[in-house]
């Protein structure tokens, strides 16, 4: 559905934004982050935060607008500040965390491994 939606309003792969919260939201976002599009998981839970590229926690809905706006318009944090004050809001607390998630394991064939450079002396 979301393929011919995406077709019908001519709009990149790489433009789709999509959010969710829950396990049925999974395949959709591994689908828009196949793309280079940007997917918002607005849960704490794993199962979600592990696929959404950023994970958004807030009481306020509005809050779902700053990884938009970091990301497609790269706007800094204090741009960011300044249109939610213009709204009447302020970002009181704003904990922005990455998590780095690896996969290692041992390889069927050992790879040669360059010596380190020695300085000349």
């Amino acid at each position: 559905m979301l393929e011919e939606l995406r077709a019908n309003l001519g709009i990149s792969h790489d433009s789709i934004i999509y959010m969710g919260d829950g396990s049925s939201d999974i395949p959709v976002m591994m689908h828009v982050n196949q793309y280079d599009g940007l997917t918002i998981a607005v849960s704490e839970a794993k199962f979600i935060t592990r696929v959404a590229k950023r994970t958004v926690v807030s009481d306020n809905a509005m809050s779902v607008l700053v990884p938009v706006l970091e990301k497609v318009l790269r706007w800094d944090s204090a741009r960011i500040r300044r249109l939610f004050a213009t709204y009447g809001l302020t970002l009181l607390e704003w904990d922005k965390m990455r998590t780095d998630r690896l996969i290692i394991q041992d390889s069927a064939e050992q790879l040669a491994v360059a010596p380190e450079p020695q300085p000349n002396a």
